[in-house]
């Protein structure tokens, strides 16, 4: 899909879903859910108050910093395909699989306001209330795909669009208000 937002999420339609795992899903999950919970549990300081701080003092996001970040998006995203539905593969911890979600390097200097970090977790309080009303509908969606799925093997499109939407929408919110690798104010549409 293009977009002026600089971020790439996509994920390939799923032809057929083994209607097994889709039954089991949320207990399959259980292995990598705790994976995900120790990694992301000490990482809030690390995905938002480090580039906060670095942006603010030396208008600067270390590479190593953005790339921890991208690989732990890249991990959360597949780990939420999943969940969604969306893709039947097992998560893997380092293997793109169908889930592709990339996002540039900023250029602090020419493209981040120094000052911004102070307060863009204020101005997407509109994008909080957007997503969690989107979020309610993705819910509906992914029990409405689970028997879908169960009775005809199919994802229907339309659903699958939704969600991935709705994760893409979730992710322009992360990268502008917590990750703060853009300026960019985050459109409010699921289809960018």
């Amino acid at each position: 899909m293009a977009s002026d937002f600089p971020l790439q999420l996509d994920i390939d339609y799923p032809e057929d879903s083994n209607r097994l795992t889709v039954l089991f899903r949320l207990i399959l999950a259980i292995p990598i859910l705790i994976v995900a919970a120790l990694i992301t549990a000490s990482h809030s300081g690390i995905q938002t108050l480090a580039p906060a701080a670095m942006i603010l003092f030396r208008q600067k996001y270390p590479r190593w910093l953005f790339d921890w970040n991208l690989m732990l998006t890249r991990f959360n995203a597949r780990i939420g395909a999943y969940l969604l539905l969306l893709q039947d593969d097992y998560p893997s911890t380092d293997e793109e699989q169908s889930v592709h979600l990339d996002f540039p390097y900023p250029d602090v200097e020419n493209d981040l306001n120094r000052w911004m970090p102070l307060f863009k977790w204020i101005l997407a309080i509109p994008h909080y209330i957007v997503f969690i009303l989107l979020l309610i509908g993705a819910l509906i969606a992914v029990v409405v795909a689970w028997f879908a799925v169960l009775i005809t093997g199919k994802m229907p499109p339309g659903l699958f669009d939704y969600l991935v939407g709705v994760m893409r929408y979730g992710t322009r919110i992360e990268l502008y208000a917590f990750m703060l690798t853009t300026d960019e104010y985050p459109s409010f549409s699921i289809n960018e």
